[in-house]
């Protein structure tokens, strides 16, 4: 075991991707999950907080510590055993979610969940129930976890497999591996029907093994996962359409979203429908000169398809002249090679926007807001006028056949920053009167925990809280992270 002692050693430690900062006294970097098990049993009896740490790659603070002792899990990184015949595959949770992403797909298998930032630890994703452009069609990382080892905060193990335990009602109990059974009441407010992060996942008669994938380790530290793969499709069309006007992207966003989600056979399929507002090309065009000059908006998509090629990108050019997109204003992948490309241009806009905020030495300011379907024109439409009224610079892309977009505001100075966080709150609420979530992919950590308490109430937040105190009743694992430390008391 590593241990780390000198806060000059670790200062990379105490912030992540959103440039929050925290403190602790120390940090611990155990070789395996024994030792994990023995450090969390330790400072539980000592009543020491303890943040685990990830690959801090996350955008909400959630591995920032505040106080107590870090934990990371960097050397948890190995790949335990793939099955190629029952398609799962056993992991440790620093294992990178690209390289696994690699590593199934050599052997022509494929895991789905695809946050935009693939530099994060696959524990990370479960503990958050990451997304990305392809939830559209293969819905978020918890449709693909079948299996946990879990270290409670008295050290004890939780071995969970779905199908195991289930609820009765809004009552659960569960029995750890030692034998020990906890039991606890299941929060029982309605969750917004949307792709969602925000808080735990809580139902009637649900899976248990749900209450701990999007938990942000507030529950106990995956040390082990056992996720499901699919088959590995050869056939892929991606392509990025450019659009005269905005209004024809988003007509075409919707009827590819219909199509794509009915029974019919011989309709569309796609994958992903990612939007990019005027705004977002102009921010690109300098990296991408051939983005078209007169182009007021874009869609990146792409269809895994059976048959034939050639069929296939027929159906999506008739839809694409249906709303004025011409073949001219079409970038097709025809290789690998070529949709690897589209992906560098589907992820450019996050990159560069971090790039510029931090040149400004100031902290970006972007949603991760959700609305169900039939609000969503509106949502959108509102959105883009507030944030045009304020005066603030901005760029709205994202998810747009999940009704999920990103709005970015790139405020030049603090007063500009200031006035950008007051919208953010404005933003977040209106999302909620739609029966949206403030929080889509990314999760709530410590900075959205105001804008959850405002989405739930306080009484929903309490029952998380004595939910979170079944399995931490010396309150020491990631407090902090998706409600303030004062519910807990």
């Amino acid at each position: 075991m590593i241990i780390k002692n000198d806060p000059e050693q670790f200062q990379n430690y105490l912030t992540d991707a959103s440039n929050y900062a925290g403190f602790a006294e120390t940090v611990y970097v155990p070789e395996n999950e024994k030792e994990i098990a023995e450090l969390v049993k330790k400072f539980n009896a000592e009543k020491v907080k303890i943040t685990v740490s990830g690959n801090g790659t996350g955008l909400n603070g959630g591995r920032v510590p505040e106080g107590g002792v870090v934990l990371s899990l960097e050397k948890l990184s190995n790949v335990i055993e793939i099955n190629t015949e029952e398609k799962f595959v056993r992991v440790q949770p620093a294992v990178i979610l690209q390289d696994l992403q690699n590593i199934v797909e050599g052997k022509s298998l494929f895991y789905p969940p695809d946050p935009t930032e693939r530099n994060c630890f696959i524990g990370a994703t479960v503990a958050t129930n990451a997304s990305g452009a392809r939830t559209f069609k293969y819905g978020p990382t918890r449709d693909y976890v079948i299996g946990l080892k879990i270290v409670l905060a008295d050290g004890d193990f939780l071995s969970i497999e779905r199908g195991k335990f289930f609820a009765e009602e809004y009552y659960g109990k569960i029995k750890t591996d030692s034998g020990k059974e906890i039991a606890f009441a299941i929060p029982d407010y309605e969750m917004p029907r949307t792709k969602n992060a925000a808080g735990y996942f809580c139902k009637k008669n649900m899976d248990l093994i749900d209450l701990f994938i999007g938990s942000e380790g507030t529950l106990g530290i995956i040390t082990e996962l056992t996720l499901r793969l699919i088959d590995l499709s050869k056939n892929v069309l991606s392509s990025v359409a450019f659009f005269p006007t905005e209004n024809d992207a988003m007509s075409f966003i919707d009827e590819a979203r219909t199509l794509s989600r009915s029974n019919s056979h011989g309709d569309l399929k796609a994958l992903g429908l990612e939007f990019f507002d005027d705004n977002s090309l102009r921010f690109l065009q300098p990296d991408f000169p051939n983005i078209p000059d007169n182009a007021k908006a874009a869609v990146w998509f792409e269809e895994d398809y059976n048959g034939d090629e050639d069929e296939a990108m027929m159906r999506w050019i008739e839809l694409l002249q249906k709303y004025n997109c011409s073949e001219d204003s079409v970038w097709l992948a025809t290789n690998k090679k070529e949709q690897q490309h589209f992906h560098e241009f589907r992820h450019a806009i996050s990159l560069k926007v971090n790039d510029v905020m931090s040149r400004r030495g100031l902290k970006k300011v972007g949603t991760d807001i959700a609305v169900p379907v039939e609000k969503f024109r509106q949502f959108h439409s509102w959105l883009k006028n507030v944030v045009a009224a304020a005066g603030l610079d901005f760029v709205i892309y994202g998810h747009y056949g999940d009704c999920h977009p990103h709005l970015n505001m790139l405020p030049k100075n603090e007063d500009e920053y200031k006035r950008a966080k007051t919208l953010y709150s404005e933003i977040c609420n209106e999302a909620v009167k739609m029966n949206g979530t403030i929080s889509a992919e990314h999760g709530i950590g410590k900075l959205k925990r105001d804008y959850l308490l405002n989405m739930f109430g306080e009484e929903n937040i309490r029952k998380m809280a004595k939910l979170k105190s079944a399995f931490d009743p010396n309150r020491i694992l990631n407090i902090g992270n998706i409600f303030d430390e004062k519910y807990l008391v």
